[in-house]
């Protein structure tokens, strides 16, 4: 190659990066002047810099692309992740209370495909969401469970603490090509009954008690096995659902969260399109909770907000209102190193099409085929933040 060609090709690759840039320095939408002006500002391109050489890696103290899948997914659903570029998966756990034998089980199962788990849901526990008779022992189960995690080197423990989650405020909306959307409006589920099989509906104050009685419980021996517990906040951020409370539908609640037990163990599920769905800042919200150690795993999706908490629809990653880029470099930026999983893909005709069609629980929900789109996305977002930081470092 002689030395003018060779000239041109780094020119137009730094072009390419500062048009990424520059795209996104012209959105304003909602809060997205925040959002831009921290990803020119922490670009560090210009027209000498020098382009960080390809293929990126992804190093051992950043973030780690993450996907979903069954704990006794079959030999072809691992082969299919491993395929479009995914190295590690979450799940739900087995039952409480989970021994090392039963994890090492579902472990070494993904391993020999060449994909390590680094997430796991518990559940299992409605006597202590609810403060009723029974929670000490689920609780104990929990702790036990905790143990058997620190004793394999699974990182991350992911729970739930819903009294009830509303989810008949849901469906599906046309977008692109006939494709489908995952909407929320409360007005369809705002006036539901209270379901007589949960029992007493559970304040905000009932369930802070709960919420408080466990965590003191189980952070002390999550800390202890070298574990961090994700509490995913409500959504759909909603008030009340079936005359329950939500008590992680709003940033205050976040922030008193990780104040009940201060330690990075009892840390939270960041989820950028939930922020949004609040009317909060998401990026505000991850510099928050990030810069305290306190974000112990990522949802990364993003979402149109018609009414914060109550209208909004989950979207194609590239249409909504969070500007993904900034999010990705301030993730980088914080050094995180678990997992950052892109859900909630939509529906798309190929994935009803083929394959037994589309198994979703949402109205709008997508399949495999989407959820390749997400993870190229998200793929693409790591790689420019990488390479444009490389660059900045050496310019």
């Amino acid at each position: 190659m002689n030395d003018n060609r060779r000239e041109f090709l780094k020119k137009s690759t730094t072009l390419a990066a500062l048009s990424v840039v520059g795209l996104n320095a012209c959105s304003k939408t909602g809060n997205q002047e925040t959002e831009n002006s921290t990803a020119v500002r922490t670009a560090g391109v210009n027209s000498k810099t020098k382009i960080a050489e390809w293929p990126i890696k992804i190093g051992e103290n950043m973030p780690r692309l993450t996907v979903g899948v069954s704990n006794d997914a079959s030999v072809a659903e691992m082969r299919q992740l491993k395929q479009i570029g995914v190295d590690y998966v979450l799940m739900g756990g087995p039952p409480i209370p989970w021994t090392e034998e039963s994890l090492r089980k579902i472990i070494n199962r993904f391993k020999a495909e060449g994909l390590t788990v680094i997430n796991m849901m518990i559940g299992g526990h409605p006597h202590t969401i609810y403060g009723r008779k029974g929670r000490d022992e689920e609780i104990k189960q929990i702790q036990d469970s905790l143990r058997a995690a620190g004793t394999v080197g699974l990182p991350v423990v992911e729970y739930n603490f819903y009294a009830h989650r509303l989810m008949e405020g849901y469906y599906r909306e046309d977008t692109r090509g006939g494709a489908g959307n995952t909407s929320f409006d409360y007005e369809k589920g705002r006036n539901l009954p209270t379901d007589p099989k949960l029992g007493t509906p559970q304040t905000a104050e009932m369930l802070w008690a709960n919420l408080t009685y466990f965590l003191k419980a189980v952070i002390p021996v999550a800390e202890k096995a070298g574990v961090r517990m994700a509490l995913h906040p409500n959504d759909p951020p909603i008030p009340v659902s079936h005359g329950h409370a939500q008590i992680m539908a709003t940033f205050k609640d976040w922030q008193r969260l990780i104040q009940i037990v201060d330690s990075p163990a009892n840390g939270m599920t960041y989820d950028c399109g939930v922020t949004r769905e609040t009317g909060e800042d998401p990026l505000e919200v991850l510099r928050y909770l990030g810069s305290r150690d306190r974000i112990n795993h990522i949802h990364y999706r993003n979402v149109t907000v018609e009414k914060p908490y109550v209208k909004y629809s989950e979207v194609f990653f590239d249409e909504g209102q969070v500007n993904m880029f900034a999010v990705m470099q301030e993730i980088f930026g914080l050094n995180y190193k678990f997992g950052i999983y892109p859900e909630h893909p939509r529906e798309i005709s190929y994935d009803k099409e083929h394959a037994g069609g589309i198994k979703n629980q949402y109205p709008g929900g997508g399949g495999y085929a989407a959820q390749a789109y997400n993870v190229a996305y998200t793929k693409a977002m790591m790689q420019a933040v990488v390479s444009l930081k490389d660059a900045a470092v050496s310019a």
